[in-house]
């Protein structure tokens, strides 16, 4: 497959991203590393040439150590923010995820292997939507505890938050 579909626009990036919820009880899988003060979900950027539905396989796979099949689409989010990450930093993001519900193995015990594009390891863990740290996306602290039928729009924009 291809490069990431990140697009270099104005001074700023374009991400297509996916982002899997997977879920046990009433936590919800998350990944964190030590250069970063808050969680983000399993996932990753698309893969020029690849579906959403292949990326968040791919991601799934790679970032636990499981193969899983995904359920359903869940959100597709428009998110505007400043990057914090090392070369990009205060650079605006405009990023368009799509989230996929995937069905969660009754005997699934993740392991992490992943990296940052950075280089900082990451870690796998179950967080509650009561958590004091923060996450991303944001509005699984909401959402998750009453997941719809069908596929909800959410936009986020940090543009003006200080």
């Amino acid at each position: 497959m291809g490069s990431d579909l990140t697009l270099p626009v104005d001074g700023g990036f374009v991400n297509l991203r996916v982002g899997a919820i997977i879920r046990k009880d009433e936590r919800v899988l998350m990944v964190g590393n030590d250069s970063m003060p808050y969680y983000y979900s399993v996932g990753g950027r698309i893969h020029f040439g690849e579906t959403a539905e292949e990326a968040v396989v791919r991601e799934v796979e790679e970032e636990t150590g499981v193969r899983m099949e995904i359920d359903r689409l869940g959100f597709v989010e428009e998110d505007f923010f400043y990057a914090d990450v090392p070369g990009k930093e205060g650079r605006l993001i405009q990023e368009i995820s799509f989230y996929f519900y995937m069905k969660t193995p009754p005997d699934f015990e993740p392991v992490c292997r992943s990296f940052t594009e950075f280089g900082a390891s990451e870690r796998l863990e179950w967080v509650s939507p009561d958590t004091e740290k923060p996450f991303f996306p944001r509005f699984f602290r909401t959402e998750l505890a009453d997941p719809k039928p069908y596929v909800r729009h959410i936009v986020t924009d940090d543009r003006n938050l200080s």
